[in-house]
């Protein structure tokens, strides 16, 4: 498998999914893989880190070539757009007979490269129908495409009261101070501002901000200006958001255009979540003290908070049971979607 880094949630995907699969595997990173790529060698899957920062295309491709022929590889499966396109062009050089894409975001216009990479793969997976449909408008045959959802390990994120007290202590937020949590890149796509904006109109609670990127100095510059500084915490990027979520009480997606994947996590951590969009839970009212936000009404995110706030204090601070969204949004059943995949396509 050939993924572009190991540190972001296509490489916890991808951790998920070596750990599970009954194959001989091996994993491929074009960047420093990070604390994710050291998780999935620790299981015992062969990783190799290549070096192509600052190389050309071509360069990338010729290093992938050698390793894919010293390894004899029956198949390759790349992760993230920026593996895909060299990832293939070398799995067809090097003669390796099958090769799999796995899609996480789709370019809004796609080039030839992109469009040549999806000829090659025997199967392209997305994460939802949503972005499968792109991929049939430009004329990837239904046959060649799969949705298999994004997943998530239940147990990865169990709630433990000893872990919320030390992260607590550590950050500097008292025990019965609400806490409010986002987490992921830091970018205007996220919409963070929206929890910027909103935590001044909810009195006496916390903002926890998890992740960083190209935003993080206007999002501070915003909490300034807003005179919230004092209660948005900006915790940085980190390995996993287990810790992170037990410390958390409410939890608040705003973006609407993303998979959702953080509210799945957030929902096993056993918080009460709200979300611009969640594709998991679209059209869904039956999965308790999940509601989507709504796009046409800016008081709806600081009124849910108030309401969030509300019900956290009659429960007198009791955490939620942990919840999934179903069978199909969990890693099992996702390793045992992409295993068949690979029975269908591999060697006899």
């Amino acid at each position: 498998m050939i993924g572009a880094a190991a540190a972001d949630a296509g490489g916890h995907q991808l951790r998920m999914l070596v750990r599970r699969l009954p194959h001989q595997n091996e994993v491929v990173t074009l960047t420093a893989g990070g604390p994710v790529a050291a998780a999935i060698r620790a299981s015992g899957v062969p990783v190799h880190e290549l070096d192509t920062a600052g190389d050309r295309h071509l360069t990338v491709v010729r290093k992938l070539r050698r390793l894919m022929r010293r390894g004899r590889f029956d198949l390759v499966h790349t992760h993230l757009f920026r593996a895909g396109v060299p990832g293939r062009a070398a799995a067809r050089w090097a003669g390796v007979p099958v090769a799999v894409a796995t899609e996480h975001r789709l370019p809004r216009v796609p080039g030839v490269l992109f469009l040549a990479g999806r000829r090659y793969a025997q199967v392209t997976v997305t994460a939802s129908d949503e972005l499968a449909e792109p991929l049939r408008r430009w004329g990837v045959p239904g046959e060649r495409i799969e949705v298999i959802p994004r997943a998530v390990d239940m147990s990865e994120f169990r709630y433990d009261p000893a872990v919320r007290a030390a992260v607590r202590a550590r950050l500097g937020i008292g025990d019965r101070t609400p806490v409010v949590g986002g987490v992921g890149r830091l970018e205007p796509r996220k919409q963070f501002e929206r929890l910027i904006r909103a935590i001044g109109e909810v009195p006496g609670a916390t903002l926890l901000l998890v992740g960083d990127g190209p935003a993080r100095a206007a999002l501070e510059g915003l909490a300034a200006i807003e005179g919230v500084a004092d209660r948005v915490l900006f915790a940085g990027q980190v390995p996993h958001a287990r810790e992170m979520l037990c410390a958390m009480d409410i939890f608040a997606s705003p973006a609407t255009d993303t998979f959702g994947l953080v509210v799945l996590e957030a929902m096993a951590a056993g918080l009460p979540a709200l979300f611009g969009s969640c594709t998991p839970l679209a059209g869904r009212t039956d999965v308790d003290d999940c509601r989507r936000l709504s796009p046409h009404d800016p008081e709806s995110l600081p009124r849910a908070l108030r309401t969030e706030v509300l019900l956290l204090d009659e429960r007198h601070g009791e955490r939620l049971p942990a919840r999934s969204a179903g069978k199909g949004y969990e890693a099992d059943q996702m390793a045992l979607s992409v295993g068949r995949i690979y029975d269908r396509f591999g060697p006899g």
